[in-house]
């Protein structure tokens, strides 16, 4: 009887040990399972928070048009300066890393930073004769607001509260812009929203200094 006996308690002690190694490896698949769980919540948690910056950076970050006007030298607009400041509440925005696209409907040009500035003040408010303009492939910039002289020759960057005027030499681009002509063209800054430039000349040019947007 008493071999009987220790034979099932052996039994008994064996179904347990199984139970305690299942017990235990459920517990291991659960512990896997959760840190898998966490590092995939996480790693959604900071690509949701970078998604998130580059979307509010992507929207409030950009350049605006304020206007342009067009320099009328023998009923042909020679010289265009686009008047640009920065969304409200935009990141700074270096102009030397920025391109301007512009298209007379017939042709489509693509103009890069010509490494030069100037100062509205510096011209005695003749921009269209001292201002920088560019050439095919560049334009430059006039600074007319800069109160932290962020706007240099060698980083053109503008903050929120600047205003600066891009110059861009239509002779040479489109052998200047004659009446009855539409332009249409970006301001396209790294990151963020464009400026938009989009006017059509006038049937004639009564005025040397036309407002055309």
């Amino acid at each position: 009887m008493n071999t009987i006996t220790k034979l099932h308690q052996n039994d008994y002690s064996a179904v347990g040990i199984g139970a305690l190694i299942v017990f235990i490896a459920i517990v291991l698949v659960a512990g896997i399972a959760a840190s898998v769980l966490v590092q995939t919540s996480t790693n959604l948690e900071m690509q949701a928070l970078q998604t998130g910056r580059e979307t509010i950076m992507e929207t409030s970050t950009g350049l605006k048009v304020m206007s342009t006007a067009g320099y009328n030298a023998s009923n042909e607009i020679t010289k265009l300066i686009v008047e640009i400041t920065l969304l409200a509440g935009s990141n700074p925005i270096d102009l030397g890393q920025t391109i301007i696209e512009l298209s007379d409907s017939n042709s489509k040009q693509i103009l890069s930073y010509g490494n030069t500035v100037t100062n509205v003040s510096s011209v005695d408010g003749e921009i269209f004769e001292n201002g920088a303009f560019g050439d095919d492939t560049s334009f430059g910039i006039v600074v007319f607001q800069d109160n932290d002289l962020s706007c240099t020759q060698q980083q053109p960057v503008i903050n929120y509260g600047d205003h600066v005027g891009i110059g861009i030499n239509t002779t040479a681009l489109f052998n200047g812009i004659s009446p009855r002509t539409s332009i249409n063209g970006m301001v396209i800054s790294e990151q963020g929203s464009p400026g938009i430039i989009g006017f059509t000349t006038p049937s004639s040019y009564t005025k040397q200094i036309m407002e055309l947007q």
